[in-house]
């Protein structure tokens, strides 16, 4: 398995696109007008806290107030808060919280009248951007993330992360942080601290001290509400959070972008640093040359094309996601039709798991599974799915296939959902919309690939700009079938098809049903 990190830089965003073994499966824009990313770190002033509600509204600079829950305040609040007034008036210079007397746990069931007042100022972290018409999601309970470690002021835990599954490495990593911790400090063990030493993990705590010592500087100067630590860049939090040896390249095409991202790999992985290559072509854009934009235009749509002519539907209602299974037109050697399904399903389980990463899905999500009577294949259609999704960074639960074929997935979502436009103008009539062009391109090579198994001639009849699109250049598409399946596609031009419109004809020139 590679995973390649794809950057393109333009005048007003910067796009992100992680490859796995050259197949798109996260896709991200950082816009410069952006100023709410998860992780940022704001001083803010509490406006009103709503006791139905049991949370608080925060003024944090968005045009809609933050949302701040009584359970996101975290047991340390009233520590947080003290020490931000002691701040604030310069009686604590020493941001070390080695000498910082903590008060008291808040109830974890109590009221947010008891411990916020209007205009008072807390430290909040953004956990949730800023969606359609939401605020920013709030936590008063603050977390540094690095690259082994996350650093949790105004507390004294020390865990592990749950994905480190061998006891004894869990034990040894425990104690090792339970010997570096600062007090007033505690510490998140990251899975990918699995194996390494004391150096490693002192060198990552250190930084993330030098980095609540440089925000805690600002405190007694900043207005309210201002941004007093900011997330890293999206380039580097993407490779704090994914970033191991299975990544052969890193592709930039903007030189700052790409010194920058140098130096975070020469720090946090000296011996891949190699990997990272500036992107000079002026001719081929990059996403064009590592094929990201054909990917997009095949992977948005409200149609999705599969392997072997199968395909999904995905659509988005007020309260959930849908997502639809099914088989297409296809011929198949198997003996009955419990076969036929189970083969379509797991072939659709690894490309929702994808969609799920690449559209950033979240809430509830339906997906109508093709109908199996064999309970223990629902059993491996679920275990293959949550073995696929074990990559997948946000938190989600899996449901198992109900008898009707239905699984039910929740899947967390801190950011707007990828939502690309696919559809063009129709350049038939120039009234309305069709899909985008590229995905008749692999309706007709999935087709050609199932009925090279059943035919002994396929003649295919199409639009001519679509035919002379299938004929141009060497290997040409069509020479491609060839040399693949040993069989050659004879495409006749059709003025009077339609522009999506295609049909396949056998050797008697009958057509071949749909």
């Amino acid at each position: 398995m590679n995973k390649e990190l794809i950057i393109r830089s333009s005048s007003d965003a910067v796009d992100f696109a992680l490859l796995k073994d050259g197949k798109l499966i996260e896709l991200h824009k950082e816009e410069e007008k952006s100023n709410f990313q998860v992780g940022d770190i704001f001083i803010a002033k509490i406006r009103k806290p709503v006791a139905g509600l049991n949370a608080a509204f925060v003024n944090v600079g968005f045009e809609k107030d933050a949302f701040l829950h009584y359970h996101d305040l975290g047991p340390n609040l009233a520590s947080q808060l003290k020490f931000i007034k002691l701040v604030n008036t310069g009686k604590l210079k020493d941001f070390s919280l080695r000498t910082f007397q903590f008060e008291k746990e808040i109830d974890k069931d109590g009221t947010i009248a008891d411990v916020l007042t209007s205009n008072q100022s807390v430290l909040v972290q953004v956990v949730k951007e800023p969606i359609s018409t939401k605020g920013p999601r709030l936590s008063a309970e603050l977390s540094l993330a690095g690259r082994f470690i996350v650093l949790v002021p105004f507390s004294d835990r020390v865990s592990v992360s749950q994905k480190i599954e061998e006891k004894g490495e869990k034990d040894r990593l425990k104690k090792l942080v339970q010997s570096i911790r600062p007090k007033g400090f505690g510490v998140i063990v990251r899975t990918v601290a699995e194996g390494k030493n004391t150096a490693e993990l002192e060198k990552d705590l250190q930084n993330l001290l030098g980095r609540w010592n440089a925000m805690c500087k600002k405190l007694p100067t900043a207005p309210h509400p201002s941004k007093v630590l900011g997330e890293l860049n999206r380039a580097s939090s993407i490779l704090r959070d994914v970033f191991n040896d299975t990544f052969s390249g890193i592709h930039i095409d903007d030189e700052t972008l790409y010194q920058e991202t140098k130096d975070y790999v020469q720090e946090i992985a000296p011996s891949k640093e190699s990997i990272v290559k500036f992107y000079q072509s002026k001719s081929t854009p990059i996403f064009e040359k590592y094929h990201i934009e054909r990917q997009i235009k095949t992977s948005f749509g409200k149609t999705v094309s599969m392997t072997k002519g199968a395909y999904l539907i995905i659509e988005h209602t007020e309260a959930l996601h849908v997502i639809d299974v099914n088989s297409g037109n296809r011929s198949n050697k198997a003996t009955n039709q419990e076969d036929t399904a189970m083969e379509v399903n797991m072939i659709a389980a690894a490309e929702i798991a994808r969609q799920l990463r690449l559209r950033d899905m979240g809430g509830i999500i339906v997906v109508d599974f093709i109908d199996m009577q064999n309970p223990d294949n629902r059993k491996v259609l679920f275990d293959f799915l949550r073995e696929e999704m074990e990559d997948d960074k946000a938190k989600h639960k899996i449901l198992p296939p109900s008898k009707f074929g239905l699984v039910q997935i929740t899947r967390q979502r801190v950011r707007p959902e990828v939502n690309i436009e696919t559809r063009e103008e129709d350049p038939n009539s120039g009234r309305g919309e069709i899909e985008a062009p590229i995905l008749i391109i692999d309706r007709i090579a999935s087709d050609v690939e199932r009925l090279v198994k059943t035919q002994q001639k396929i003649v295919l009849n199409v639009h001519p700009f679509v035919a002379a699109y299938l004929k141009k250049g060497f290997p040409s598409l069509r020479s491609k079938w060839f040399f693949e399946y040993k069989k050659w596609v004879k495409i006749i031009p059709r003025d009077a098809y339609t522009y999506l419109e295609y049909h396949f004809y056998d050797q008697q020139g009958k057509k071949i049903k749909d």
